[in-house]
This record gives C-alpha cells, sequence and structure tokens, in this order.
C-alpha cells in the first residue's frame, strides 16, 4: 500500500511539472474543424431565345412527336399540332415545358406528359469593356443565364482602376429602343443588393475607371 501511493504521488507531481508543456501540446495537437464550405452562387436559368431548336415530345402521343424539332421564331413562337402557336417569351425550358403540358391538357389529352429537350442553342454574347482584366466578347454558359457579375467575372473581374459604382449596362429593348442603366456593383459584390441583373444577349457593359 505505501509502495502503491509513494508510486501514484510521484506520478502527480510529475503531471504537474508538465502542465503547461502538456496544455501546449494538447492544443496543437487538436485537429481544427473544417472551414463550412461556402454556398455556390445561384444559377440562372437559361431562357428560350429566338432560332433556339427544340424538341416537343408527348409520351405517347405518336402524332404529335412525328413533327420533330423545331425552331424558336424571331417572334417567340413555336407552332405544335392540336395546339396551334405557343408564346415562348420570357420561359425557360421547364417553364415552356409545362406551358405546353397545361395548354394540351386543357382540350385535347388527359394528364399528358409533356418533355422539352433543346437541340440547338442560339450562340449568345454578351460585351464587357472598360476596367476589366479582359475586355471583349463574354459566352453564356450552355444551358444557363448569366448574370452582371458572372460576365465581369469571365472578363476578368474589375481591375485596380474599376469604378464599380457607376457600371452600366446598355440593351436594345424588344422595340428596338436602346435603354441604358447605371448599377452599383459593389453593393452586389458586398451584398448590400438582392439584385442579381440578369443579362440578355448582345448587352453591353461597361466598367468605367475611378477619376483621381
Amino acid at each position: 500500500m505505501i509502495f502503491r501511493l509513494l508510486r501514484q504521488l510521484a506520478c502527480a507531481a510529475f503531471v504537474a511539472s508538465l502542465g503547461p508543456l502538456a496544455v501546449a501540446t494538447a492544443q496543437t495537437t487538436t485537429p481544427s474543424k473544417p472551414d463550412a464550405p461556402k454556398a455556390e452562387a445561384a444559377k440562372v436559368d437559361y431562357v428560350l431565345q429566338p432560332s433556339d431548336l427544340i424538341r416537343v415530345q408527348v409520351f405517347q402521343e405518336d402524332d404529335i412527336n412525328k413533327q420533330g424539332d423545331v425552331r424558336i421564331s424571331q417572334e417567340y413562337t413555336v407552332s405544335l399540332p392540336l395546339i396551334g402557336s405557343v408564346d415562348l417569351k420570357g420561359k425557360t425550358a421547364h417553364q415552356a415545358e409545362e406551358l405546353i403540358r397545361e395548354l394540351y391538357d386543357r382540350d385535347y389529352l388527359v394528364n399528358p406528359q409533356v418533355s422539352l429537350i433543346v437541340i440547338e442553342y442560339v450562340p449568345r454574347n454578351v460585351f464587357v469593356f472598360g476596367a476589366v482584366g479582359a475586355p471583349g466578347v463574354v459566352p453564356f454558359p450552355r444551358e444557363q443565364g448569366l448574370t452582371l457579375l458572372d460576365a465581369i467575372s469571365r472578363a476578368g473581374s474589375f481591375n485596380r482602376l474599376a469604378d464599380k459604382k457607376h457600371v452600366t449596362l446598355k440593351r436594345t429593348n424588344a422595340d428596338g429602343k436602346p435603354d441604358t442603366v447605371t448599377i452599383n456593383a459593389e453593393n452586389l459584390t458586398k451584398g448590400a443588393s438582392t439584385e442579381t441583373w440578369p443579362l440578355q444577349p448582345n448587352d453591353v457593359i461597361f466598367v468605367p475607371e475611378n477619376i483621381l
């Protein structure tokens, strides 16, 4: 008993003498928690464009399906069996698919199963000029939309002289009239604004330089 007690006291004294070192060792060997993954930026859905080639299929409806692929007109319409002309302006592929399903379901078919596939995308570009790393043409990513900040990022991002508070976006409206808006992109980069500014083909973005 006496020897066991002496050994316990000796061990306790030894551990006490290493107190600071033991704590430091524990702190350096404890694995740190990994950083939480950053949320991916929300992608903008692709909006159908004139000259896109699409395929509309209705399950088990051969008379409808035999029409084959159709190209969207410059007025954003397609002509489909039974339901005639369908206006797809401003609609994504999923929204167009749901619209066509509703039109067939309304008067012609019972609970139709419709699928819409984009067979050929019309080339889509925007133009980014001014105080960015690589000014010029920026193509839209396939099957996706493009936002103002996305386009600037693909053009090499803002350079050190960029005036982020006065970025201009020029666009030709459906009636052929030009429209220009000034955007505070600094608020977008800081998350102070929820506006994403989705782009349309042939939009022109200009990033001015700060005036010293």
